[in-house]
């Protein structure tokens, strides 16, 4: 459930630097994505549900007529973009999430303790050296 809530806190909000790498990301691999929804997962899933091809949904409102394409409404084209927006904002997600980890890696480890200024390290000196006359 974890990844869920943090899955939807990323995709509502998010900050600026999120959003730079999903718009990068998704831009360049969109294409990609969208090949692998429509040649990949789409096939299998219509033949699932009675060999429907998603791509050819769709609500005719006006048909044609004499020289007058039909209008439609192609809700299967919609299906398929809400899918490959799904699957690329998992992905940036995910890549995220593995930035975001070893960030907190990062902070996590311990800095090295401050050197002792020139007063300490004198100071330090006189003490030895009163020990050592004892």
């Amino acid at each position: 459930m974890g990844i869920i809530k943090e899955f939807k806190e990323f995709a509502v909000k998010g900050n600026m630097i999120d959003m730079a790498v999903g718009i990068i990301i998704g831009a360049a691999f969109g294409k990609i994505v969208s090949s692998l929804v429509k040649d990949v997962i789409m096939p299998p899933l219509g033949v699932l549900i009675g060999g429907v091809d998603f791509s050819d949904l769709a609500i005719t409102v006006k048909a044609a007529s004499e020289g007058v394409a039909a209008v439609t409404i192609n809700y299967g084209t919609f299906i398929q973009t809400v899918i490959d927006f799904t699957i690329i904002a998992a992905a940036i997600f995910i890549m995220v999430k593995g930035i975001n980890t070893l960030k907190k890696k990062e902070a996590a480890a311990p800095a090295a303790p401050p050197k002792p200024s020139a007063e300490e390290v004198l100071l330090t000196e006189i003490r030895d050296l009163l020990k050592s006359r004892q």
